[in-house]
């Protein structure tokens, strides 16, 4: 690829298909049937987070949400400042970031690469492990 993005937009395909809801083989069955293009780099599959967000947008373009907006993702990074943290997610077409208590993230467990949630009420977004 020549336009390749910077390296922390690129999901490996255990991440990308815990995402989508769908196992590493479904992902690599898609590769071989050229539904899905992913990156080699050493013996490892990577997705660029645009492909992924696509994916995402289509199968799940049936899906209504109800009571609060749900996104689901992959966490790309979580920066924790004292109390507070910031966590960034790959949300279909979207790049979604909430601040939050660093408890939680501890309590959720999240590091980038994990499948995670945005909850979207108002103007809050709440992080929701999968």
């Amino acid at each position: 690829m020549t336009d390749d993005p910077r390296p922390d937009d690129w999901i490996r395909i255990g991440a990308a298909a815990s995402a989508l809801g769908v196992s590493v083989d479904t992902l690599r069955r898609w590769e071989r049937d050229g539904r899905v293009r992913f990156q080699r780099r050493g013996r490892q599959r990577y997705l660029p987070a645009a492909t992924l967000a696509e994916l995402m947008r289509d199968r799940h373009r049936d899906h209504a949400a109800s009571g609060h907006t749900r996104l689901a993702g992959v966490v790309l990074s979580v920066q924790r400042d004292g109390v507070m943290a910031q966590v960034e997610l790959a949300c279909g077409p979207y790049r979604v970031t909430s601040l939050m208590a660093g408890a939680a993230t501890d309590d959720l467990g999240l590091k980038p690469g994990d499948p995670a949630v945005a909850v979207i009420a108002s103007t809050a977004v709440v992080v929701e492990a999968r």
